[in-house]
């Protein structure tokens, strides 16, 4: 049984990966609702007397989860908003008109709660390029030094 459940999460998680995104494939939304679909039949097939009511997989497959005060929560976004180039992206709007009609263009979009205004921008320099360009200047410093 423990074979069977591992199995499908396994699949799941492997049909809605972020992966696909690096692949090109697009996730929609009859996709994640197959998947759980899927996830509910291997519970089935595990429990057959089905699960207790206050069981949170049972909840979450039936819609009425609460995660009010647990860790879970602030994964969750009920209202959100995208940004991008620090420019509030609404539905009435097109990426177009924001990116241009250049389909090889990479685009980051960001999402943040509704209300709390752009999410902040992303340094210019990379973690490790800061670091790089850190040792180079001291390296350069200590030269001149002994010069």
């Amino acid at each position: 049984m423990v074979k069977v459940l591992l199995k499908t999460v396994s699949e799941a998680k492997d049909a809605i990966s972020k992966n696909l995104a690096q692949s090109g494939t697009p996730l929609t939304f009859s996709v994640v609702k197959e998947q759980l679909s899927l996830l509910s039949g291997a519970v089935t097939i595990v429990y057959p007397m089905s699960l207790p009511p206050h069981d949170p997989i049972r909840m979450e497959f039936e819609g009425r989860e609460e995660l009010e005060g647990t860790h879970d929560s602030l994964a969750v976004m009920s209202e959100a908003q995208l940004w991008f180039c620090g420019k509030e992206i609404t539905p009435q709007k097109l990426l177009s008109d924001f990116t241009g009609k250049n389909d090889k263009t990479k685009v980051v979009v960001k999402l943040s709660k509704k209300g709390n205004g752009p999410p902040g921008r992303e340094p210019v320099l990379s973690e490790d390029d800061r670091k790089e360009l850190m040792l180079h200047a001291y390296r350069k410093q200590q030269e001149a030094k002994y010069i």
